[in-house]
């Protein structure tokens, strides 16, 4: 167990270095030695958990959706969460930052982007066919068509926002895009009951903060509770002051051992 969470540590340190680099530098620029470097980790290290560069600009793309958000009743709330919370990330985490700005890398000739709209067009298509079969989508409504203009629509108002503030408008920005996105593809009884506030992004996230901390407290305990003191057998002690000590019980019959996992 500790050396897989070592492991999962090591992946997570070159990650976010190889994130720094491609960020500061741009996908081609940037090189192994950097990264490598800014991680501070061996080259078998980092060959150990990614093969190549491109690998690791997977590994950074996959970093948008690496986060599991509370399951909501409507589909489409889910979707609007989605958006919100990616768009508070963006603002927060480099990792987040350095995914899509390697997805919009119009210099990354050497580097296949499609990956990270795939990933992001196949989460928002799943979640819009969900919300299909629920009656929460308008009859008229192109599923993939739809996903395909959520992730285009949201690029487009990122750029602009970093653009013209460093982000730092980013939620709202995207809250206006729901209002006028959700009504042309929303049944209206649907539609009256999203949240699209500012602030929801911010509340979805202390909400995984604290599951988070909330499972690890309960596994440490679990893991203590199996790690405690052993109680001491039932031997039969010395003989007291007065009279003998009691004869020695016959031994027991042995008892095969079940296998693990049976």
């Amino acid at each position: 167990m500790a050396r897989q969470e070592r492991a999962i540590r090591t992946r997570r340190t070159i990650l976010e270095a190889a994130a720094a680099v491609f960020d500061e530098r741009g996908y081609t620029s940037a090189t192994i030695g950097e990264i490598l470097d800014r991680a501070g980790v061996t080259k078998g290290a980092l060959y150990f958990h990614f093969g190549s560069k491109e690998e690791l600009a997977v590994g950074v793309f996959e970093e948008q959706l690496a986060i599991a958000l509370p399951p909501q009743s409507s589909k489409l709330q889910e979707l609007v969460d989605s958006g919100l919370v990616m768009a508070r990330r963006l603002r927060s985490e480099p990792l987040v930052r350095a995914s899509v700005g390697l997805a919009l890398d119009q210099g990354a000739m050497d580097l296949d982007r499609t990956p990270a709209f795939r990933m992001w067009i196949d989460q928002n298509t799943q979640l819009l066919t969900e919300a299909k079969e629920r009656g929460e989508l308008l009859q008229h409504v192109d599923v993939a068509e739809t996903a395909e203009l959520l992730v285009g629509s949201f690029s487009g108002v990122q750029l602009l926002s970093q653009l013209r503030c460093q982000r730092q408008d980013l939620e709202r920005r995207v809250v206006v895009l729901f209002e006028h996105f959700l009504p042309s593809i929303t049944v209206p009884a649907v539609l009256a009951r999203l949240d699209i506030s500012v602030d929801r992004a911010e509340r979805l996230l202390a909400q995984v903060r604290r599951e988070g901390e909330a499972a690890v407290a309960v596994e440490a305990s679990v893991s203590s509770a199996s790690s405690g003191p052993s109680v001491p057998s039932a031997s039969s002690g010395p003989s007291g002051p007065s009279g003998p000590s009691a004869p020695p019980a016959p031994p027991a019959p042995s008892v095969p051992s079940v296998p693990s996992g049976a």
